[in-house]
């Protein structure tokens, strides 16, 4: 299994996701707590597309420590996420229980190790009876388990959607809500139910994050599907509450170079949480240096807080773009094709001046100043990002 325990053996088509995306936005009631935290999308790490159930004290121990050497933390990223499998019972209180052959230390020590680095500690639960995985869920224990979760020094809480039947993932998501609030402790709330009941409507109120779609998978179809589908959705995100296309893939192996860079390049101007998913204790310095680019986390951490949207569509060839806060446009000339294509960026097309200067942010080259246009080979599945200025 290589996708998230979100959607087990269950994606939801993109165009799906969009269905009443026009609807009015919701202002956000969030607890004061819950809206001090995801000012920009989040950047971590996450256990399951690498790991799935195989985790363990030892793996997150190392992870932090893999986040702090391989410069990951340097670049942005800060929170280490536990997904499913990590819970095994629940006592004679009620209170979740931790496997305690792979966590037999417990969750607080183990967080205050990741503090200890600096970095911060996720965990996963469901709203319904049980996880994807068939471990405890958090139904008619929301109180309860965030009161635990605050007890132990959690900072991120990411809740899916198995064995849900019969609720109204509105009304189920909204008592999370109140139960983190009322724990006391900021963590952020990542709703991951798949698109259903169009959380882009009732999320800004409700969570810092949701999910849009089914899982992604390391593919290009997959990553593709879910990324480009994410477009007439940019109206319902900004700072505290981001739309959610799913977990990073790049580093995984089954997606080629260009893949992986538009992958990372799509998922910035989106303004999408980039939390990696592969295994960061021993990453090809190809790996590094596209998770860790600067230039692109800078789009993706933008103050503006604005998603990105597309601007151009000629068959597979397609210009997103979003504004950022120091005047300029990050856009992407995305080739979808089966091989390499010549792509013309219209000044106008993006609402850049006449004459801009522009610059490659995956390669980190100036390219000068253009008249009107500027025209470029992509890579078959690849991309150009740009940085659009006067």
């Amino acid at each position: 299994m290589t996708s998230s325990p979100c959607l087990s053996l269950r994606v939801l088509p993109a165009a799906l996701v969009l269905l009443n995306a026009g609807a009015l936005f919701a202002p956000s009631s969030l607890s004061q707590a819950s809206s001090s935290v995801a000012q920009t999308p989040p950047m971590g790490w996450n256990s399951w597309n690498k790991f799935a159930c195989n985790v363990s004290d030892k793996l997150i121990r190392e992870m932090a420590d893999a986040m702090v050497s391989s410069g990951m933390q340097a670049a942005g990223y800060q929170y280490v996420n536990i997904d499913d499998c990590w819970q095994v019972s629940r006592d004679p209180q009620g209170a979740i229980v931790a496997d305690p052959q792979r966590f037999p230390s417990g969750m607080k020590v183990l967080a205050d190790y990741v503090h200890s680095k600096g970095l911060k500690l996720g965990l996963y639960t469901d709203a319904g009876t049980g996880t994807c995985e068939k471990r405890p869920g958090s139904l008619n224990y929301e109180v309860q388990d965030a009161k635990t979760y605050a007890s132990w020094g959690i900072d991120y809480v990411k809740i899916d959607w198995c064995n849900s039947e019969g609720l109204d993932p509105e009304v189920q998501y909204a008592k999370f809500r109140d139960a983190l609030a009322e724990s006391g402790r900021p963590m952020v709330f990542s709703i991951c139910n798949w698109g259903v009941k169009a959380p882009w409507r009732w999320g800004p109120k409700t969570g810092n994050l949701w999910r849009t779609t089914g899982d992604i998978s390391d593919s290009y179809d997959s990553m593709s599907l879910i990324g480009f589908g994410q477009n007439g959705l940019e109206k319902f995100a900004g700072p505290g509450h981001w739309n959610d296309p799913d977990m990073l893939e790049v580093g995984n192996g089954h997606m080629n170079r260009e893949e992986y860079r538009t992958h990372m390049a799509l998922w910035a101007l989106l303004a999408a949480p980039l939390l990696a998913g592969n295994d960061l204790r021993n990453m090809p310095a190809e790996t590094k240096e596209l998770l860790t680019n600067s230039e692109v986390i800078a789009v993706d951490q933008d103050s503006k807080g604005i998603q990105g949207h597309r601007f151009w569509q000629e068959g597979p060839l397609e210009i997103w773009a979003r504004p950022l806060a120091d005047g300029s446009k990050a856009v992407g000339l995305f080739n979808r094709s089966e091989s390499a294509i010549q792509m013309t960026l219209e000044f106008k097309v993006i609402g850049a001046p006449e004459a801009a200067k522009l610059r490659d942010l995956l390669d980190h080259k100036d390219l000068g100043t253009a008249q009107g246009s500027y025209t470029t080979k992509v890579p078959k599945h690849g991309v150009v990002l740009l940085k659009v200025s006067k």
